[in-house]
C-alpha cells in the first residue's frame, strides 16, 4: 500500500485478473474509498462489451473505488470526469495535450489511433473506474488501431509518474462534479471532443445511423443529428467516421 500525493491510498500488484475485479473485491468486503489500484500487468483486462483489453507490462492499468458524491441516476457521468482527468494528465507528462482527443462515451484518442480507455462499472453506493493507457506498448490486430504514447512523444512515461498526475487531477475534476454538477465537464469534455460537428456512423445493436454529431446531452447521450434534421440521442454504441464506418 502506497499513498498518491493527493492522499489516497493505493494498493499495487505485479500481476492481477484485472484492477476493476479487484475493486469489485474490496467494495463487496466494504471499502468505500477514495482507493487506487494499480497492477504491472492484467490477465484478464477488460474494455467495454466484454472486450478483451491487451496488458502488457509497461503501460497503465488502474481503478479508483469511490462512492460518488452525485446522485445513483448521475454515475454515468464520471466517465466524462475521468477522461478529463486523463487528458489533464496526460497533457502535464507528455505535451501533447492540444493533440489528444476525447472520443464518446469513454476513449482517448492521438493521431487517429486510441491511447486510452474507460471502462465503469458499479453497485448499490461504490463504483470503480477503470483506466488502460497505452504508454509504452500498443496492441496489434485490433478493431481499431491504437498507439502508443510513446510512439509519439519519442519517450516512455512510467505508469506510477502518470498515475500521481492521473489521481491529482481526477481529485480536481471530480470535486468540481460533485459541487457544481455536470455542466463545466460537459463544456470542457466537448472542447477535447473528437468529431464534433462533423459527420459520423453510430454503430447500435440492431441498426446502423448516419448523422452530424452536433452536441452532447445533459445526461452524457451522443446527439446525431440525422439527415432530416431530426436529433436521435444515442446512449451506448460505437462511433466511427463517416469515412471509416464500412471497416
Amino acid at each position: 500500500m502506497a499513498d498518491l500525493p493527493t492522499g489516497e491510498p493505493c494498493r499495487i500488484f505485479e500481476t492481477i485478473d484485472s484492477t476493476n475485479e479487484e475493486a469489485r473485491r474490496l467494495a463487496h468486503s466494504g471499502e468505500r474509498g477514495p482507493l487506487w489500484i494499480r497492477a504491472a500487468r492484467q490477465t484478464g483486462g477488460k474494455g467495454r462489451r466484454g472486450r478483451n483489453w491487451v496488458s502488457e507490462p509497461g503501460n497503465l492499468f488502474a481503478t479508483c473505488l469511490l462512492s460518488p458524491g452525485r446522485p445513483q441516476s448521475e454515475r454515468a457521468q464520471l466517465s466524462f470526469v475521468a477522461a478529463l482527468a486523463l487528458h489533464d494528465a496526460l497533457a502535464t507528462v507528455s505535451g501533447l495535450g492540444d493533440r489528444i482527443r476525447c472520443k464518446w462515451p469513454n476513449d482517448l484518442k492521438l493521431e487517429g489511433g486510441k491511447l486510452a480507455g474507460i471502462l465503469l462499472e458499479s453497485e448499490h453506493d461504490w463504483v470503480a473506474v477503470g483506466i488502460g493507457v497505452n504508454l509504452a506498448h500498443a496492441p496489434d490486430n485490433v478493431e481499431r488501431h491504437a498507439v502508443a504514447l510513446s510512439d509519439i512523444c519519442g519517450k516512455v512515461v512510467p505508469p506510477e509518474v502518470l498515475l500521481q498526475a492521473l489521481a491529482s487531477a481526477f481529485q480536481v475534476r471530480r470535486r468540481l462534479w460533485e459541487a457544481e454538477g455536470f455542466q463545466p465537464i460537459r463544456a470542457e469534455w466537448l472542447a477535447r471532443a473528437e468529431g464534433l460537428g462533423e459527420p459520423l456512423i453510430a454503430r447500435l445493436h440492431d441498426k446502423d445511423l448516419s448523422g452530424v454529431f452536433s452536441d452532447l446531452a445533459d445526461d452524457g447521450a451522443l446527439l446525431l443529428e440525422l439527415p432530416d434534421r431530426s436529433v436521435a440521442r444515442i446512449t451506448a454504441g460505437d462511433i466511427f467516421p463517416l469515412s471509416a464506418g464500412a471497416r
